[in-house]
């Protein structure tokens, strides 16, 4: 099996994610939104709370691909590029929150303070860096035994250290007093009106599994080959890693917020599910023509969520009537002929090709931005 065989599908899978996580993160308008577009208030599932722990499923389907290429080497050079791109991946996802850097309304700096630590980039970061190190120094017997022990260590850690009457709420998160303690309050995320994070400290352990079990899936189509007796098997773990996520449900809620074990479980099956799919669709059947608009994203995936956040960020600044641009496209341009609803999806999936313009633009000059 050649080495594009190898990542054709996953470039999709990693492009597909991106399109969607771009699409689902810029509605032209929070408030009026389609619901499959939204994450679920608490507990529960929509399709957009599958974006986050795939992107994780395909780091760690990468690590699979390149792993292996340390074997032989000393250690140090495993470590100096697993530490350069662990810093590098969480360094950028803190300035971004820490964007524009400038208060122009105060006309002062932006404190640093006040700017939230931990976040997707930051989430990323960490959860590559756990798993490459206990991959690189383990069993595959050893990651399955310990993506075991994360996720009921972490339910009962819930359990025991939560509030007694609901121990999986917002206010009862066992998760927030580590937050307080280790980040203080001014660190944290407020968009839920309080100081919570979703990518907070505890919530980070149970998200490592997403990453190993990527690195287990894409290990398996490394050695087997994209033929039907990997795709049968792939999908039938995820059938089983489903039904035990419906099970587990039952006593500990999927919440993608506070990424419950119960929540792993179904994420990991659904894209064990998704991607022995794509293969077969597009390595099986050799239907490849689809694939180019996905595989722009899937080659620049970093740099293109990188800039997808700051292009939001500055269309939120540039004032244009009295209003944002972003405000201004969303209401006056595609609100001139759409609905409210209609306009905040054709916003976002106007925001998203230009995203996919500038990853075109890139590729057509083999411009890839690797860390």
């Amino acid at each position: 099996m050649t080495e594009s065989k190898r990542f054709l599908a996953l470039d999709v899978f990693r492009g597909m994610t991106i399109c969607f996580m771009i699409i689902v993160n810029s509605p032209g308008d929070w408030n009026i939104a389609y619901g499959p577009l939204l994450h679920a208030r608490w507990h529960g599932f929509t399709p957009t709370d599958l974006v986050f722990p795939s992107f994780l499923f395909a780091v760690g389907n990468a690590i699979a691909f390149v792993m292996y290429k340390f074997e032989g080497q000393e250690s140090r050079v495993f470590w100096t590029k697993t530490l350069k791109r662990t810093v590098i991946i969480f360094l950028l996802g803190f300035l971004l929150y820490w964007f524009p850097f400038y208060d122009f309304n105060n006309g002062t700096f932006k404190p640093i303070s006040h700017t939230r630590i931990l976040g997707v980039l930051q989430r990323i970061a960490l959860c590559y860096f756990i798993a490459s190190v206990v991959i690189r120094y383990t069993s595959k017997v050893f990651l399955v035994a310990f993506s075991a022990f994360l996720l009921v260590a972490y339910w009962v850690i819930l359990y025991v250290y939560g509030d007694p009457n609901d121990p999986y709420s917002m206010a009862g998160y066992a998760g927030n007093a580590l937050d307080f303690l280790v980040l203080g309050r001014d660190h944290l995320y407020h968009g839920e009106g309080v100081p919570f994070d979703p990518e907070g400290i505890l919530s980070t352990l149970p998200a490592i599994v997403n990453v190993i079990g990527g690195y287990l899936a894409g290990d398996y189509i490394r050695k087997r080959g994209n033929s039907y007796e990997t795709i049968a098997k792939l999908m039938m773990v995820g059938a089983v890693l489903i039904a035990l996520a419906m099970a587990w449900n039952t006593v500990f809620p999927i919440n993608k917020k506070i990424w419950t074990s119960s929540f792993v479980l179904l994420t990991v099956g659904l894209d064990l599910v998704i991607l022995p799919i794509l293969i077969y669709i597009i390595e099986i059947q050799k239907e490849k023509k689809w694939t180019y608009f996905f595989i722009v994203f899937g080659k620049n995936p970093l740099f293109i969520y990188l800039l997808s956040e700051l292009a939001l960020i500055i269309l939120y600044m540039i004032p244009v009537k009295g209003a944002s641009l972003e405000h201004w496209l969303y209401r006056d341009l595609f609100g001139s002929f759409a609905s409210p609803i209609n306009a905040s999806l054709l916003f976002a999936l106007f925001f998203m090709l230009f995203n996919w313009a500038v990853g075109y633009w890139l590729d057509q000059r083999q411009i890839y931005v690797r860390v």
